[in-house]
């Protein structure tokens, strides 16, 4: 009885391991690209139809504006984003084989290559050189390893061209498409799209809060604030413009 009260003590004694990262997300995750792609789509599509408005434009071209700017939009970022992750992703694979070469052409120099990694964090040389001896043992674990200390990424976590494209063009559609809902729906005023943006701008900003050290207000605040300066500066331009030509 008394060992197993002595070996109670000693494990309650020991430090406990969180069971779950109490750091934030630095990445952000999923969060911070889709809520930046629908901020992206909110703020130029509502910019674009109040530039309209500002040049005395009547309600069908403004939904026409509106509808026009959130499919264009929509598409650019897909296609932009595709060819974006798809021409980092042939680059990672492209250094992947040329590592997955080495590694076959000289299997001892990419050990002691390894071994290095580790002694310039500061690991005992000899420990080192065992670590990367046990890791070599399985080619695909040797590879993952190596790919995450020379190139920084990892092998089975590639991102997807094709996500990443359907996600941008849904979350910008969805942004896009909060000012132009009004109209859709009868209205033939700018103020209804007007406060149905702003109210997604700060929603957006308080969604982002999330992932950075700033309260949901100040970030909610913030960025109404940059979105209706974009949108007044247009609308202003919009009235020029169209005073000028029309």
């Amino acid at each position: 009885m008394s060992a197993v009260i002595a070996d109670q003590h000693t494990d309650n004694s020991q430090p406990r391991i969180p069971a779950a990262d109490h750091h934030r997300d630095v990445n952000g995750g999923w969060l911070r690209p889709a809520v930046f792609g629908a901020v992206d789509g909110l703020v130029s599509n509502f910019a674009l139809m109040t530039g309209v408005v500002g040049g005395a434009a009547e309600p069908s071209t403004v939904v026409l504006t509106g509808l026009a700017g959130l499919a264009a939009g929509a598409f650019s970022m897909a296609v932009g984003e595709y060819t974006s992750v798809a021409s980092q992703r042939e680059l990672v694979e492209a250094e992947l084989e040329a590592e997955r070469i080495e590694l076959r052409r000289n299997p001892q120099g990419e050990l002691a290559e390894l071994a290095q990694l580790y002694v310039a964090k500061g690991v005992d040389p000899e420990l080192a050189m065992e670590v990367a001896r046990q890791l070599s043992a399985d080619p695909d674990t040797l590879l993952a390893v190596h790919a995450r200390e020379e190139l920084g990424v990892d092998p089975e976590d590639l991102p997807s061209p094709l996500v990443a494209a359907v996600s941008s063009f849904g979350c910008f559609a969805l942004g896009a498409l909060l000012p132009v809902l009004p109209y859709l729906l009868g209205a033939t005023m700018l103020w209804p799209a007007a406060l149905l943006a702003m109210l997604g701008l700060f929603g957006c900003g308080a969604a982002v809060a999330r992932v950075t050290a700033r309260t949901w207000w100040f970030s909610g605040l913030r960025q109404l604030s940059l979105g209706a300066a974009a949108a007044a500066v247009t609308f202003l331009l919009g009235r020029l413009i169209g005073g000028a030509i029309g």
